[in-house]
This record gives C-alpha cells, structure tokens and sequence, in this order.
C-alpha cells in the first residue's frame, strides 16, 4: 500500500555562514507531531529558536554517558542501530515539516555525536572535547559530509552528513589524545581521559 504522504520537498543549502549564524529552515506541518517526529527533534531540542542543531548536540551528551559503560562492540552496535533509527525518524519528519532537513531534525546530531566519541572513554573534559570538535565539522561539512548535504535529500542523506561529521570529529579526537599523552604523559598516578582504556 502506497504512502498517501507525498516527499518532503527539498530546500536550498545553507552556506557555511548561514549555518554559523543559526540561519533556520522551517515547514508548515498540518497537524501535531507523531512520536517519529518528536525523536527525529529529540524532544525539546528542535524546538529551540536558536542554533537547534547545537541544543541536539548537548542533548547526545546524557546519552553518550548512558552507553559509554557498554564495551566497545556492543557501543559500536548500538550506534549503528541508533543511525538506523535515525534515518527513518528523520524520513518521517521531514515529510511532516515539509521540508527534507528541516532544522527541528536534530537526532542526525545525536548520530554524529555517538559517532564522535565511539573511542572515547566518559569524562566531562572528554564530552566537551568532542562537543566542540562535532559542532566545528558538522558546519563546514568537509567531504563526503558535504555529498550527503547537498545531493542525498532523504532521511538517509539528512543522518549521514552528521555521522560523516562525526567520523571527522572522531579522528580529531584521536589526535587530541595522542598529543596529549606525549604532552602531559600518563604517569602519576592521574586517570586522564586521554590515557584510559576502553572496556573492550
């Protein structure tokens, strides 16, 4: 059976700038949101007037906490299976708002977020650390997070440019660590977010 839904029409890229600035796209929905909406917006966090990509950011934070006890593999899995979910919550709400990346879809931020500190272990230095890192790289979109930005316009393109934002993030984390362990060592006595192991 057909969906009576039609596609959510894609709207003009954002430059860099645009982003930078909080610059918004908005649909008109027809009625109230489903729950595939209300995750898509990861609750209040799309709804904020200002800069909703960055209230979806610091809304993974609780969520990278819950998950970072789980060993690696199963975190790796559960991560794969929440950019799943993403995608189609994103797929849903886009055709609610009318509009492929409307701004009130954050859980792509969620994604990329998880995907960010994937090899990391729990500290506050280290949330905030990638916090910055995944907010730096979801706004320029180096490739193939600008592909997905500008040529995949459905859930999966919306979800994908972020987790590819998160994989750049990820990389920069890495080298934060490393740089930080030949700086400051892993002697003394003192756990450093950049000297503890994963559970594997």
């Amino acid at each position: 059976m057909s969906d009576p839904k039609p596609e959510a029409p894609a709207t003009p890229d954002l430059s860099t700038l645009q982003r930078v600035s909080g610059e918004l796209k908005k649909g008109r929905p027809d009625g109230p949101p489903d729950g595939w909406t209300l995750l898509a917006a990861w609750g209040p966090c799309g709804y904020v007037p200002v800069a909703p990509g960055t209230a979806g950011t610091l809304g993974a934070i609780p969520l990278f906490y819950v998950l970072r006890d789980l060993p690696l593999p199963l975190y790796l899995l559960t991560t794969v299976a929440f950019i799943a979910l993403a995608c189609y919550a994103s797929h849903r709400a886009g055709r609610y708002w009318k509009v492929v990346d409307a701004s009130q879809i954050v859980v792509d931020e969620v994604a990329g977020y998880l995907v960010t500190m994937a090899f990391v272990p729990w500290s506050w230095p280290a949330a905030v650390a990638g916090f910055v890192f995944f907010r730096i790289f979801d706004v320029l979109k180096p490739w193939p997070a600008s592909h997905f930005d500008r040529k995949v316009k459905n859930g999966f393109g919306v979800v994908m440019d972020d987790v590819m934002a998160g994989v750049w993030s990820a990389c920069a984390m890495a080298v934060l660590m490393l740089a930080l362990r030949l700086w400051f060592g892993c002697e003394g006595g003192a756990l450093h977010f950049w000297c503890a192991e994963l559970t594997p």
